[in-house]
């Protein structure tokens, strides 16, 4: 079963382009990844899927049903992290998180202790006495708070020291082992490589491409890193299956994806000093979508 599911969701901005024909699946307990540029229209997506705002045309369904005509139901099972938070500056943290649950139909008050102490979130200060980090964590304790089925986040950690980054992955993979359906969007691709089990790019508002994070790193890309004793040409290399091409003095390195005995027949007939052949990053992998 799919959580999520869009077919040709589009959205404008008057004339400005949101989003463009986008077609999502993810599949109830899977961590999908939601990867592009800023204002590449991740945002977007997610404010559609909420019911913040509405599409210009197409679909969206979560749970299998319309997200504009059962919203209000569909919230009930969902925890939203922005990628910026807002708040009540004079409200305590305590009382914030309170009212936040008395939105559902459960006692959340030992849930909400038992988040603040993993995230090392104070709960008796002020809204407007907290860091921009500490409000994340706010935002993460009052996403979590219900126990959601569908987790979205975007950006979420973003204002998080590297020690609380670990903490809230941690968290989110508990989460996910309870059975929970995670949507991870963000601009930082290591972040992702490191959650997800599918990933979606999206470029000026279209996917581009849907993939397996397995299938990304392994089966489709390796990186060359080859050492002359002579500078060479950069046409020499201009190969069907060559991806982000540098050539520099002695030194060429690029992406290769397809029959990997072409590139070694290649290699083959020119004089090398060293040859190095690696599995590459995901940034390197996805440079070339956003040239």
């Amino acid at each position: 079963m799919n959580v999520i599911e869009t077919k040709n969701l589009t959205k404008y901005y008057g004339k400005s382009r949101g989003i463009i024909d986008v077609n999502l699946s993810v599949e109830q307990g899977e961590i999908f990844g939601f990867i592009g540029p800023n204002g590449a229209g991740k945002s977007t997506t997610i404010r559609t899927l909420l019911a913040l705002i509405y599409p210009t045309s197409g679909s969206a369904t979560i749970f299998g049903k319309d997200c504009i005509k059962f919203g209000p139901e569909i919230k009930q099972e969902i925890g939203y992290l922005p990628s910026e938070v807002f708040y009540y500056d004079h409200m305590r943290v305590i009382d914030l998180l309170k009212y936040s649950a008395s939105f559902y139909n459960k006692d959340c008050t030992a849930r909400i202790k038992e988040l603040a102490a993993v995230m090392e979130l104070d709960l008796h200060k002020k809204i407007d006495e907290l860091s921009f980090g500490n409000k994340k964590k706010v935002g993460i304790v009052q996403g979590l708070l219900h126990e959601p089925k569908l987790i979205i986040l975007d950006e979420p950690t973003s204002g998080l020291d590297p020690l609380m980054q670990q903490k809230f992955f941690d968290l989110i993979h508990t989460e996910h082992q309870k059975g929970a359906t995670v949507l991870f969007s963000s601009h930082i691709l290591s972040e992702v490589q490191r959650l997800c089990d599918r990933v979606a790019i999206i470029k000026e508002g279209k996917i581009i491409r849907v993939e397996k994070i397995s299938t990304l790193k392994e089966n489709n890309y390796k990186k060359f890193s080859l050492e002359l004793p002579a500078p060479i040409a950069s046409q020499y290399f201009q190969l069907r299956g060559v991806n982000n091409l540098l050539v520099k003095d002695n030194t060429v390195s690029f992406l290769f994806s397809g029959d990997i005995n072409l590139i070694i027949n290649k290699l083959a007939a020119i004089k090398l000093n060293n040859l190095f052949i690696e599995e590459p990053s995901l940034e390197e992998i996805f440079l070339h979508y956003y040239e």
